[in-house]
């Protein structure tokens, strides 16, 4: 049977987050997704911990947790963001910064694991604490709190806070994580990079590619994900673990990586977008103001690349590329994504076709299309990779122009505004 996983998101204890995202409406934004798995984010914050404990059970023991009281069965896996800021060892290096995801198997290791950290920064300051410690440190000791704890690169290729970003100072994960790598199984993509373009690094190779949402709000939990399947056996923490250790997902959900913040270099203060071809030519120096550009992840990819485009390597999993279904209504529509038609909707497809993925992928387009007009052809269209892109840059999201309405010029200034929220 296949299961849905979204194993990053966050809480209202982390900054710029919806103070929406509780334990009650994350479980039924994960109905209403189609999410079977979703993290609980932040563990290592005081309060949200609280939280969970009061709110979340584990009767079976698998691991993974679900809301008391609920119906919805959905699971929760007790998950966090940890930022990592430390010093180089090489003299005149500037200081690194990695984020990691962090997924544990019980409360009761969540409360050794908060206890070891505290000692290394303020776990009250923010759902996604920021520590005085190494990546490699993080990860020797969580492991030795439990061998159970799985810790992997969150959104690899972010410039600032990726292991291997444009401005992270590494070019391998071995590198990133040092003599600790060997413990690390698995690497989050990110939004604006898919499988694809992570397959031509032939050093990453040897991690499962995991995808997740990162969401700061309920509308964008599950904008990408994982899946899984474990046939006839029952689900747990364990076997979720054991799946990404040995290469062993189903598949991912990806956004299209041009929407993505960063996949294309530029300055968003300056309305400089730029492709790496592009960057190149001005040594990668903003045109305008003559300081240096945000290397997006594209820029950075093809910089590390060792495969040409397309080449799948043995461990590669499929994958297929969406857009959240409340931007398609609203695209198709004209209407803004937070407006009550749009809403209503997203809420009607979903009564009738059972989950937001259900309408994305699998569902006939044509009882579609007798929902709401025009939808179906979009979607076919997103299917069939018949769409255009505007990357997104420099914390600016791209644009998906799905049935190719913009003309030039719209798509030139459409780079320069910025669509969405984390």
């Amino acid at each position: 049977m296949e299961y849905i996983a979204d194993l990053h998101i966050h809480s209202r204890y982390a900054a710029a987050c919806s103070d929406r995202l509780v334990p009650e409406n994350i479980d039924a934004a994960a109905k209403m997704k189609g999410i079977d798995v979703i993290g609980t984010g932040d563990f290592t914050h005081p309060l949200w911990f609280a939280e969970l404990k009061k709110k979340l059970e584990d009767p079976d023991k698998t691991g993974l947790y679900r809301l008391k009281g609920s119906k919805t069965g959905t699971r929760f896996m007790l998950t966090c963001e940890i930022a990592t800021i430390f010093d180089s060892p090489h003299p005149n290096d500037y200081v690194k910064k990695i984020h990691n995801c962090v997924l544990a198997p019980s409360v009761e290791v969540v409360e050794q694991i908060n206890d070891k950290l505290a000692k290394f920064g303020n776990l009250q300051a923010d759902g996604r604490p920021v520590l005085k410690l190494s990546a490699a440190g993080l990860v020797e000791e969580m492991h030795s709190v439990s061998p159970d704890i799985m810790v992997f690169g969150a959104h690899i290729w972010t410039p600032w806070f990726g292991a291997l970003g444009a401005f992270s100072g590494f070019d391998s994960i071995q590198e990133a994580y040092g003599d600790q790598a060997k413990r690390i199984h698995a690497v989050e993509t990110g939004l604006s990079s898919d499988p694809e373009m992570n397959w031509r690094v032939s050093s990453l190779d040897n991690y499962s590619l995991i995808s997740g949402s990162d969401a700061h709000s309920l509308e964008k939990i599950g904008r990408e994900a994982t899946i899984f399947d474990f046939g006839e056996q029952q689900m747990t923490f364990s076997k979720i673990r054991s799946k990404i250790m040995e290469h062993d997902t189903k598949m991912t959900i990806e956004f299209y990586p041009e929407e993505g913040k960063y996949h294309f270099d530029g300055h968003r203060n300056c309305g400089v977008s730029l492709s790496p071809e592009e960057s190149e030519k001005y040594g990668n120096i903003c045109p305008k103001c003559r300081k240096r550009l945000t290397v997006g992840v594209l820029h950075r990819v093809e910089k590390l690349a060792d495969r040409e485009s397309g080449e799948m390597p043995h461990s590669g999993r499929p994958y297929v590329h969406t857009v959240p279904l409340q931007e398609v209504i609203a695209y198709v529509s004209g209407k803004g994504v937070k407006t009550a038609y749009v809403q209503g909707t997203y809420d009607k497809l979903v009564r009738e076709f059972g989950s937001e993925f259900d309408v994305l992928l699998k569902s006939d387009t044509a009882s579609i299309e007798k929902v709401d007009e025009g939808l179906g052809n979009a979607i076919s269209r997103i299917r069939d990779e018949k769409v255009k892109a505007i990357p997104g840059y420099d914390g600016v999201f791209g644009i998906v122009d799905i049935l190719g309405r913009m003309n030039v010029e719209d798509r030139k200034k459409g780079r320069q505004s910025t669509i969405g929220d984390f």
